[in-house]
């Protein structure tokens, strides 16, 4: 008989080794709940979010993180006193604009320590500017006359934030004491490069990490909380998708595109419920959910393990209000949509089986007689 391959039996009898379950065991073995749609289960399932940069870091009430000097940071010192002729005031002062000398810019080195003419190295890394400016004068008090010390941080390398990914100017942003949140960044960074509904951004702060969808960043403010130096932001588009299977319109992996969809619009998108095949009763659509969404519709939720359960969601679109409620369902990404065949239609593949067997067991006859024919007109 024509094939296309090998059929199963021919690959499992020519297998080296077979790894396959018993009899009892052949089903997928993944336990799942059944959930109809309807009007209560709307009122739950429209909240998607489940992540969250606040539950993860803090850090959005209150004041802004506090930026003391680090290593690598370029500072100037310039140190005052009250009248001429002391350390580092000549006795012309007078016609100078002030009592101060600026020493040159220096940078905080790795030992995190700045140098100060008269008073040595001064451990700089991990402390307040006006921590530092208060020991340097301790140290010259008995050198210059009544001294003052104002430490000027030139640029603040150690107080920085890259962002990376899909924005316009992936770059490292330079923090300041006003304070930056995680839009001030994004912001210094040109901007998102792609759509906000199919973003995502990343936060990492020493080793930790937390995800969070664009545009619900956006619409919640409590979320934009403030970054810290040495934080790490991915800006990164993931393409939604949803699969669709079975009797609709068309089958395959299809784009939500720049804008959210609903189960009504997805089976649009996907051509509809073939209307010779479809059974308009059994709308499947399948996703993972968190136990807590079950609980809240009172499924006892201690049968599955894990934090997450498998739900086939089920659709009555026979229902003349399932199309209402259709309409309010949010897809999510990776949902997979699956419109069962109706009944009837599997009667008529059996029966059609049958006719094909009838058809030729009828025809046997005919074609011996043909072929004896045909072979003795070949021989005489």
């Amino acid at each position: 008989m024509p094939s296309s391959g090998p059929d199963a039996r021919q690959v499992e009898a020519q297998a080296t080794a077979k790894v396959t379950a018993a009899k009892k065991e052949q089903a997928v073995g993944i336990d799942y709940a059944l959930v109809d749609l309807n009007k209560a289960v709307l009122s739950y399932v429209a909240d998607t979010t489940t992540s969250s940069l606040l539950g993860g870091f803090g850090g959005g009430r209150g004041g802004a993180p506090s930026l003391p000097l680090g290593v690598g940071d370029v500072v100037q010192v310039a140190v005052f006193e009250s009248q001429a002729g002391g350390l580092f005031i000549p006795n012309d002062a007078g016609s100078r604009p002030g009592n101060f000398v600026s020493l040159p810019q220096q940078t905080i080195d790795r030992d995190g320590t700045i140098s100060v003419p008269y008073a040595g190295r001064v451990r700089a890394a991990g402390r307040p500017v006006e921590e530092v400016q208060r020991e340097v004068e301790d140290l010259l008090a008995n050198r210059a006359i009544e001294p003052q010390v104002m430490i000027t941080k030139i640029s603040s390398r150690s107080a920085q934030v890259a962002v990376l990914g899909d924005v316009k100017s992936p770059s490292k942003v330079e923090l300041t004491e006003a304070g930056e949140r995680v839009l001030d960044v994004i912001s210094e960074a040109g901007g998102l490069s792609s759509p906000g509904v199919e973003t995502y951004v990343t936060l990492q702060r020493r080793g930790r990490s937390a995800t969070i969808q664009y545009d619900h960043l956006v619409a919640t403010p409590a979320e934009n909380i403030y970054v810290a130096p040495g934080d790490t932001l991915l800006i990164d588009r993931e393409r939604r998708t949803y699969l669709a299977f079975g009797a609709s319109g068309l089958n395959g992996r299809f784009d939500f595109e720049e804008s959210d969809l609903t189960l009504g619009e997805a089976l649009g998108k996907a051509g509809g419920l073939l209307d010779a095949r479809a059974n308009p009763a059994q709308v499947l659509l399948y996703r993972v959910v968190k136990k807590d969404f079950l609980a809240k519709l009172g499924v006892d939720t201690s049968k599955f393990g894990g934090v997450s359960v498998p739900v086939i969601f089920r659709a009555n679109m026979r229902d003349p209000s399932a199309l209402f409620a259709a309409q309010k369902f949010p897809m999510q990404d990776k949902d997979i949509l699956y419109v069962s065949n109706a009944d009837s239609v599997e009667v008529l593949k059996f029966l059609n089986l049958l006719n094909s067997v009838t058809t030729t067991a009828a025809g046997v006859p005919s074609d011996a007689v043909s072929a004896r024919d045909a072979v003795r007109e070949l021989t005489h």
